[in-house]
């Protein structure tokens, strides 16, 4: 059985989306960030030298980083998530793959650290403002009229590209970026999805 090291309100909520949407069993481990720090706790450096999480077991096999498991699962039992390797959506499906952890995620995670400097920070603000701005500008513009990424239904990219968007939405975006909060509430209202919250327990982003 499949195992997931699932780290309560981080990017790894994404995986038991996939999983709970792709129908297969999986052994939850859970692990609580520091209530003080909002670090990921020790006990997950020994599962991996980077401590990080998502993290997943298949078949003795361990796999890190979010795209790769994503990638690897819905090769493996979900193939209808990825576009066909000779279309020109398969293009878009490796670009959006790459964007998703990395473009989009480095000026999120430069306005969290930046932004516990308080003044000391301050300079910093424009620029991340405008980057955060422009990432998801153009993450509303690749949005199809579907409200998915790539396919017309659910597909890989979705899972990857929800984090961002979420983001986006909570970070009180949405009125600027309507199609991306209407891409979260169509996500958030999916069963796949309700069926992950209650696995893995509080998510500050749904």
């Amino acid at each position: 059985m499949l195992i997931v090291h699932h780290l309560n309100n981080s990017r790894s909520q994404r995986i038991l989306w996939l999983l709970e949407e792709l129908g297969l069993d999986y052994d939850l481990k859970s692990y609580q960030r520091d209530a003080e720090t909002n670090l990921a706790p020790p006990e997950l450096l020994q599962v991996h030298p980077l401590g990080k999480s998502p993290m997943i077991e298949d078949k003795g096999r361990l796999i890190t980083e979010s795209g790769a498991i994503v990638e690897y699962l819905c090769t493996r039992y979900g193939a209808h998530m990825i576009p066909a390797a000779d279309s020109d959506d398969w293009i878009s499906h490796q670009e959006l793959m790459h964007f998703a952890e990395g473009s989009a995620m480095t000026p999120i995670l430069l306005a969290l650290y930046v932004g516990r400097l308080g003044a000391a920070g301050a300079p910093l603000g424009p620029r991340i403002e405008h980057q955060l701005d422009s990432h998801f500008n153009y993450m509303e513009t690749v949005l199809r009229p579907s409200g998915h990424f790539v396919l017309d239904e659910l597909s890989a990219v979705d899972i990857m590209m929800s984090f961002p968007a979420e983001v986006a939405v909570r970070q009180g975006r949405g009125d600027a970026h309507p199609k991306l909060a209407a891409f979260v509430a169509q996500i958030h209202a999916r069963p796949g999805f309700e069926r992950a919250l209650e696995r893995g327990g509080g998510y500050a982003f749904a």
